[in-house]
């Protein structure tokens, strides 16, 4: 499941994805942040995310594309252990401000 919020005043949106973040979740996860052009900043909120998959991580990747890439500022949030370990092999850490 994917749930967003967009806050007009500091320009954040926040996404929460709860369970499985996998291909299933593809189609709302590029809604969520498709529909939202005036974003500056995004969270991505993975605290309870218990499953993560390559197709979750494409997805992270277009959201940085279209924040702005290099210049992109999203903030992966709140995740636990098992999804830290897999952000880091995959070296998103160099791409996302990942904090627990």
């Amino acid at each position: 499941m994917v749930e967003s919020f967009f806050d007009k005043k500091t320009g954040c949106l926040t996404i929460k994805i709860d369970g499985r973040f996998d291909y299933s979740c593809h189609k709302m996860f590029k809604e969520a942040f498709a529909s939202v052009t005036t974003a500056t900043s995004y969270d991505v909120n993975l605290a309870d995310v218990v499953y993560l998959d390559s197709s979750a991580l494409g997805m992270l990747l277009l959201l940085r594309d279209h924040a702005g890439g290099d210049k992109a500022q999203v903030r992966l949030l709140y995740a636990n252990g098992a999804v830290i370990d897999i952000l880091k092999i995959a070296n998103f850490h160099r791409l996302f401000n990942i904090t627990e």
